[in-house]
């Protein structure tokens, strides 16, 4: 059985993509939990005059990740830390420890988590949602510098 469900879509706009630019944003993360960066990217947006377009994360690392999440409650990321532990355990028994018991939970939780977001960007701004925000999510103990591409795709003032 189907149910219709009302539904609103905007007139659409069309920007020619005149520009691509990119910058790597370094973080310092204190070791495991999330780093919120989502006023490093709107500052690189504001820096290269974005107007239109989108906006690419990516993380350079294979045991750290990205996310766009709840920034309102702190709680909510503290259950998200709890799920990830529970996913990938570090007593599991996993082959691969090279670095240390947190190495293969790590590698698992960016799988899952993912190393890119995509994010469009309307009169400058990226279009979050009220509550969101990104992050960088460390999986390993340690802390770690983390590097991030940011490129924006799109027109510029």
């Amino acid at each position: 059985m189907s149910r219709s469900t009302a539904s609103s879509l905007s007139a659409p706009s069309t920007v020619s993509a005149s520009s691509i630019v990119s910058a790597s944003l370094a973080v310092e993360t204190p070791g495991t939990g999330f780093t919120d960066v989502t006023r490093e990217a709107a500052k690189f947006l504001r820096e290269v005059k974005a107007r239109e377009g989108a906006l690419t994360l990516f993380i350079r690392h294979t045991s750290a990740s990205l996310t766009i999440q709840e920034n309102a409650d702190p709680s909510v990321l503290v259950d998200l830390a709890t799920a990830l532990r529970r996913l990938a355990p570090e007593n599991a028994g996993w082959v691969h420890d090279t670095e240390g018991p947190d190495d293969m939970p790590a590698h698992i939780k960016t799988m899952l988590t993912g190393t890119s977001l995509q994010i469009p960007v309307l009169g400058g701004e990226m279009a979050l949602g009220t509550w969101q925000g990104i992050y960088v999510i460390e999986h390993r103990a340690r802390p770690h510098r983390r590097e991030i591409v940011l490129q924006f795709t799109g027109s510029t003032n």
